[in-house]
């Protein structure tokens, strides 16, 4: 996609997955800082600064470090949005991207069945080089890093009922 007069490259990513378990729950695990490292191994992410453990909300933000492509980086999100147990939106405050808005949608199917939506709305950094390097790999990477994550958040939330089921 691309801003019409701006001529930015913008994109925008869709992962959605279901999971059988309630909306709360599927909200409360996507929003664990805890969960969200354990997550994310392969890239070593961690939260190093302001909130670090537990379920983030409005207006929260977290410094995150972690290694992509080889290289250490940091990037500070903060919550932006924040409707329970349906919507948050995590934004980039300052990291590799030149801008990205990220929304948690959950919808409820049944009482306990919940679609998750992660979009991821970003625009890469550095001109035609992030245009280049976005089509190239930069897309594909964060499509299976976001997708990767779901399937973990949707274990994670199985596993939670699966216990309050014993």
């Amino acid at each position: 996609m691309r801003g019409a007069q701006t001529g930015i490259a913008l994109a925008v990513i869709e992962v959605s997955i279901v999971i059988r378990a309630p909306v709360k729950v599927c909200f409360d695990v996507a929003r664990d800082i805890d969960l969200h490292t354990r997550s994310t191994a392969k890239t070593r992410e961690r939260a190093i600064g302001g909130f670090t453990k537990g379920p983030i909300g409005m207006g929260q933000e977290v410094t995150w470090e972690a290694v992509h492509f080889g290289v250490r980086q940091t990037l500070i999100s903060r919550i932006t949005a924040f409707n329970p147990p349906t919507h948050f939106r995590d934004s980039q405050v300052r990291g590799a991207f030149a801008r990205f808005d990220h929304d948690h949608v959950f919808e409820f199917i049944d009482g306990q069945t919940t679609r998750m939506i992660d979009r991821f709305d970003y625009t890469a950094r550095s001109g035609w080089l992030g245009r280049l390097a976005d089509a190239l790999f930069l897309e594909q990477y964060m499509t299976r890093f976001i997708a990767e994550r779901s399937r973990f958040l949707k274990k994670a939330a199985e596993r939670e009922m699966n216990l309050r089921d014993r």
